[in-house]
């Protein structure tokens, strides 16, 4: 009696064992490791939210291969010592794939464990050395500093003659300082003043008026957002009046409602703005203040499209193979006709890195006004059809 009693309780236990395996088979499982809290929580709350639009879209027009994506969330509080737990704990979790972290400083900590896991990974960071370790895991939803700074470089070098640099003194803002200074290298344009600035630093007096006293004829800002919003109100309010230039970061929807009248008349290099003029673009926009009742900045766009390039790794591999799908995306090229949530055509290179269309924009009136659209570096990869 109690070995059939016994046998009972074991084919009944290997029935639900295997009702949970093929439960687990019939979603395409990601990690959604952001900073939700702490000095990124706006950026990371934008991307998250982009994740999870997309992933609605995708999960109601049939999934990717026949599969339904599910999402598990979790906050790094902007440090990187989380981010690398938990995507330790996503690794453990057997997550198909990771988006995130954001920050620079956070996914160069956490990629090597998604890389000893084999697991891809995106990311919104834009540090160059992200890509620059050769980890075939790790790919971007934005442009790395050495696809941005050369555009910029061209454009800071057909305007001013000597530039002073603030930069926030981390991962990403000296990425940046070292990009800046090799591309404006190959102009007449020289640096006057490099001022460090800390992340999450509250006074920008003093570097203001070390910029200031270099006499240089415009400043480039490269700080995050918060700070960004600080730095321009400290110009504002020491009275400058030459041009400000910088990156994405420096007129974020965030900095823009932050730093409010002193934001106006920045003049800034953006990979993704919802104010660009594209069809696809505008559509995301709607869309995404219809979910979320705000407008996204820079960072929802990233991972919205990030799900998307996804789900077309997916599709060229032909099958939920992590291998596979990281091969899938080396040399990819998408095209937004036939995968319409990339919104622009993209390709990506062997080391994870994106190409595509940009913009020069200018914060007038509390918003970014696109006033010149600037081609793919490598025009023809961008625009070819989507590989099968």
């Amino acid at each position: 009696m109690q070995k059939r009693f016994a046998l009972k309780c074991l084919v009944a236990a290997s029935l639900v064992a295997a009702s949970g395996l093929a439960a687990a088979q019939n979603v395409i499982k990601i990690a959604n490791i952001v900073e939700l809290s702490g000095g990124g929580a706006s950026a990371g709350t934008n991307f998250k939210n982009g994740v999870e639009l997309a992933v609605k879209e995708i999960n109601a027009a049939g999934g990717i291969l026949g599969k339904k994506i599910e999402t598990v969330t979790s906050d790094t509080q902007t440090n990187p010592g989380v981010a690398k737990g938990l995507t330790q704990k996503a690794v453990d979790d057997d997550v198909f794939a990771i988006f995130g972290p954001v920050f620079s400083g956070s996914i160069m900590v956490s990629m090597a464990e998604s890389r000893r896991a084999e697991v891809p990974n995106w990311t919104g960071g834009e540090a160059a050395a992200i890509t620059a370790q050769g980890n075939p895991y790790v790919f971007r939803t934005a442009f790395g500093q050495n696809f941005s700074f050369p555009k910029l470089a061209r454009y800071i070098g057909a305007k001013v003659k000597t530039l002073a640099v603030v930069y926030v003194n981390n991962d990403f803002g000296k990425g940046g300082l070292d990009a800046i200074k090799r591309e404006l290298g190959k102009t007449q344009t020289k640096i006057l003043a490099e001022i460090s600035t800390d992340s999450g630093q509250v006074d920008f007096s003093s570097a203001v008026l070390k910029a200031k006293q270099s006499n240089a004829d415009a400043v480039f800002v490269y700080t995050n957002e918060e700070e960004s919003a600080r730095a321009l109100r400290e110009l504002r309010k020491q009275g400058w009046t030459k041009p400000i230039i910088g990156e994405t970061t420096l007129v974020g929807q965030k900095v823009i409602e932050l730093a409010g009248e002193a934001a106006n008349g920045a003049v800034a290099h953006v990979g993704l703005t919802v104010d660009a003029p594209k069809p696809e673009m505008l559509a995301f926009k709607a869309k995404y203040y219809q979910a979320y009742s705000s407008i996204s900045d820079h960072n929802g766009i990233k991972g919205y499209t990030g799900v998307y390039v996804l789900k077309a790794a997916i599709e060229k591999a032909g099958k939920l193979d992590r291998k596979a799908v990281a091969q899938a995306m080396k040399g990819l090229t998408i095209s937004a006709k036939k995968y319409p949530g990339v919104i622009m055509d993209v390709s990506f290179d062997q080391n994870g890195d994106l190409d595509r269309e940009s913009f020069l924009v200018e914060v007038k009136n509390g918003r970014q006004i696109v006033v010149e659209t600037l081609p793919a570096l490598n025009p023809v990869a961008a625009a070819a059809p989507a590989k099968k």
